[in-house]
């Protein structure tokens, strides 16, 4: 990803200016990332629809886990691959890529057939790994990067229910105008919000206004969703959000740190870093004056990573060794007060949801840490939000490993679409507010 590339390069130099999104121009020239042709569909054109949720363009999709039968069609539905407007967190129009599939399977519960946004979990930096390429091709591996689209499962499941589903890219993620904004409040909320809008306007959908919305997401996805739900009242009163699924929430991105820094997933901490400097420009000069040789190098690697290059190259690495005098990222943030408000930036919780929420957490998760997440359904009661909170009892299966994190998601995940299912039916959800402090 050229532009990842080029926003990585600056942090080092410290001299990073971020174009807005409005200003790249729309070109066939193919870009390609880590061996992976970036399609030109992925290109944003030179001007943006001022409306959010526009939608700029639409192409048909094949699903590479789909398939065709004669007198039946396309299983488990027709696919299109869009792009569509929304606004950053600095207030600069952008595009943002994705993708809707209309079932093939009926909707068989009261209204309009619903449609569900899903927010996908951490697919990495580079262009190659965005979410509407995966449902194209499930498992990308070239020798240059690994990609496998995980979050295909949860939408297969979701259109066998009659569902149609909405998968947005996020900012930045595809379309070759900038860094993907990785665990980005506002960005992430917006993106979800305005591919509900999206949706109602893809050519064959048959999504109406007065279908009913909810939002799916786990891990990042679950920030993303909860961010949608908090910020849904003011930016997009008119999607009628029926209920949103938080798995797993980075709620608190200092103590998210806290958790990957030396993990499994450590490389996510590139991702953020990466980002916050493309949402924050003045961030430049302080990283790379924190920043060593390999930091840079990291930094640089990571903005075109997939998740599954992201593991492969920086498991189990510290902070510390990234660094000009062994600090880790997060002792260095505690001393800078830039950085402590961008990060204070992105905490969920200070604003009360819309609609019922289901906030689930793997009581052993230490990936994403399930206090923080606990905390996030707390918060959410005090503001008089209707939350269903779930502690999901998977047991340790080894700290730092990934794998405290992900075995939450398959446990709960039949669970966590039967609640959206329900709710998007119109079927009224429970809160368990009261009983939130005798919950683990």
């Amino acid at each position: 990803m050229l532009a990842a590339v080029a926003a990585a390069a600056a942090v080092a130099a410290a001299a990073m200016t971020t174009a807005p999104a409005h200003a790249a121009e729309s070109s066939t020239q193919l870009e390609v990332s880590r061996g992976v042709t970036i399609p030109a569909f992925y290109n944003p054109p030179a001007a943006l629809p001022a409306r959010n949720g526009a939608l700029i363009r639409s192409e048909p999709l094949a699903l590479g886990a789909g398939l065709t039968l004669p007198a039946v069609g396309a299983l488990p539905g027709t696919a299109t691959r869009v792009m569509y407007t929304t606004t950053d967190s600095n207030g600069v129009r952008a595009a943002v890529t994705g993708a809707y599939i209309e079932p093939a399977a009926r909707w068989h519960g009261v209204g309009a057939r619903p449609l569900v946004v899903l927010a996908p979990g951490t697919m990495g930096q580079g262009d190659q790994c965005a979410p509407s390429l995966a449902l194209q091709h499930p498992i990308t591996f070239n020798g240059q990067t690994v990609s496998v689209g995980y979050e295909d499962v949860a939408a297969y499941r979701l259109l066998a229910e009659g569902v149609a589903v909405m998968v947005t890219d996020y900012l930045g993620f595809g379309t070759t105008d900038r860094v993907h904004t990785y665990v980005n409040r506002v960005d992430e909320g917006h993106a979800v919000l305005d591919a509900a809008r999206a949706a109602l306007q893809v050519p064959g959908a048959s999504v109406t206004r007065s279908s009913r919305v909810g939002l799916y997401g786990y891990s990042q996805g679950g920030g993303a969703t909860a961010a949608a739900a908090e910020l849904r009242s003011t930016y997009a009163p008119d999607v009628n959000l029926a209920g949103s699924y938080v798995g797993a929430p980075p709620a608190d991105l200092a103590a998210v740190a806290a958790g990957i820094d030396g993990s499994a997933l450590a490389g996510a901490l590139g991702w953020t870093l990466n980002s916050l400097v493309q949402s924050y420009p003045s961030l430049a000069p302080i990283v790379a004056a924190h920043v060593n040789d390999a930091g840079r190098a990291a930094l640089t690697d990571l903005a075109t990573a997939c998740i599954g290059d992201g593991l492969a190259g920086f498991a189990f690495q510290k902070s510390s060794g990234w660094t000009n005098d062994g600090e880790t990222l997060m002792q260095i943030a505690a001393k800078e007060q830039a950085i402590q408000q961008a990060l204070a930036a992105q905490k969920l919780g200070t604003l009360a949801p819309s609609g019922p929420v289901r906030v689930a957490t793997g009581i052993a998760d230490d990936i994403v840490p399930h206090a923080q997440a606990r905390q996030l359904a707390v918060d959410w009661c005090k503001r008089g939000g209707d939350v269903s909170y779930v502690p999901i009892p998977v047991p340790n299966l080894g700290d730092g490993l990934l794998t405290n994190h992900i075995s939450p998601l398959l446990a709960d995940q039949g669970a966590a679409i039967a609640w959206l299912t329900q709710r998007v039916d119109g079927i009224t959800a429970g809160s368990n507010c009261a009983t939130m402090p005798v919950q683990p």
